[in-house]
């Protein structure tokens, strides 16, 4: 079929889509949802923090793009501080963040962080199955518990119950994502992207969340029966191409643009992107009203493409989790870095309140 016919094609069934859905429905169903992994975008992303209650020490964290895969690439990583900061790169659990310990004298703690990041689309072809490579001790470290994620107990029974009969990785995926679809929901209540608490979700009956916590339960589901998975934690840096308002961010502020995405390992493909919580989101936000059938004309294209592949509107961070911040006072790990933190003498600052412990974050797509 050559392009052009294909694009015809694809334009009625948008419009066969939106003729369907209610008027209010109709804005976002214009147009269809196919990730393409395509040329490459290049992003320039900044994140400012700035201290203004002072009290003594100060130390900040910034998270920094640290994947570099057939999705993404980083280019450059630029920092400033206030004057009298020690600042340089350092790491725990394996994720780099940028460091910045401000002495007492230092009256207004300011950090900045300017990264240029290459990203693309993904998808994956499932009609080329091969023989994928790993490093087995990657593939190892992404099928242990975590703090919040178990892999045994309740979580490895609900799994077993999802996968049914499923035997191979690629079937208890599919699984696996077909049942979070069907059982969990997003919760916009919650605050933030969530913690991952996935035992205390699946004790309590309570699958609503936000991504953090969604992909959480998807990643912990296939590590229990053996399918390598991972989170891995960023942000979204411009609006969705294809006109679905809640799966891109506004360049100009992303304060609230962080978003947690999920990969897993299959024999016959490698990491394989996937976006359970994505699905999820647009079911829930949307429209004004709760659509809680995946077979929807404005679901079903989102559902099936988040299944292999994502947008490239969208940066990772990184896959870590537990992490202990070097240096802090409090040596409380948290369960994943996608948000500036910072403390001084009052103690942890609040990352999930950027109007308090301010910060800002915004990006523009170069064209050279």
């Amino acid at each position: 079929m050559n392009t052009t016919r294909r694009q015809t094609l694809q334009a009625a069934c948008a419009a066969a889509f939106a003729a369907a859905l209610p008027a209010r429905q109709a804005r976002a169903a214009v147009t269809h949802f196919d990730p393409q992994p395509g040329p490459w975008r290049t992003f320039e992303v900044t994140m400012n923090v700035s201290v203004a209650d002072a009290q003594g020490r100060t130390q900040l964290w910034l998270p920094m793009p640290d994947v570099e895969t057939g999705f993404q690439r980083t280019l450059s990583q630029d920092w400033q501080a206030s004057p009298g900061a020690a600042v340089g790169i350092v790491s725990a659990e394996g994720v780099r963040m940028v460091h910045a310990d401000f002495p007492a004298s230092v009256k207004q703690p300011q950090l900045s962080l300017t990264s240029r990041v290459q990203t693309r689309g993904r998808k994956v072809d499932w009609s080329q199955p091969g023989r994928a490579s790993e490093d087995p001790e990657v593939l190892k470290a992404n099928l242990v518990a975590t703090e919040l994620v178990p892999v045994d107990g309740i979580v490895l029974k609900t799994a077993q119950q999802a996968i049914g009969k499923a035997r191979t990785d690629i079937d208890k995926t599919r699984a696996i994502y077909r049942w979070l679809v069907t059982n969990a929901h997003r919760e916009p209540s919650v605050r933030g992207c969530g913690t991952g608490d996935v035992r205390t979700m699946l004790e309590t009956g309570n699958l609503g969340g936000k991504c953090a916590d969604l992909n959480a339960i998807f990643v912990g589901l296939c590590r229990s029966v053996g399918v390598p998975a991972r989170d891995l934690y960023g942000l979204r840096v411009s609006p969705s191409a294809f006109g679905y308002r809640e799966l891109g961010g506004n360049p100009a502020s992303l304060k609230g643009a962080q978003h947690c995405r999920a990969e897993v390992y299959l024999k016959a493909y490698g990491w394989v992107a996937m976006d359970p919580a994505d699905v999820l989101k647009v079911m829930r936000q949307e429209t004004p009203e709760w659509i809680k059938d995946a077979s929807n004309p404005l679901i079903a294209p989102v559902d099936k493409a988040l299944f292999g592949g994502w947008e490239g509107n969208w940066i990772a961070y990184n896959t870590g989790h537990d992490i202990t911040l070097p240096g802090a006072a409090g040596k409380a790990s948290l369960p994943f870095l996608m948000y500036p933190q910072g403390e001084n003498a009052s103690g942890r600052f609040d990352e999930l309140s950027p109007d308090t412990f301010k910060y800002t974050i915004s990006s523009r797509e170069l064209t050279t």
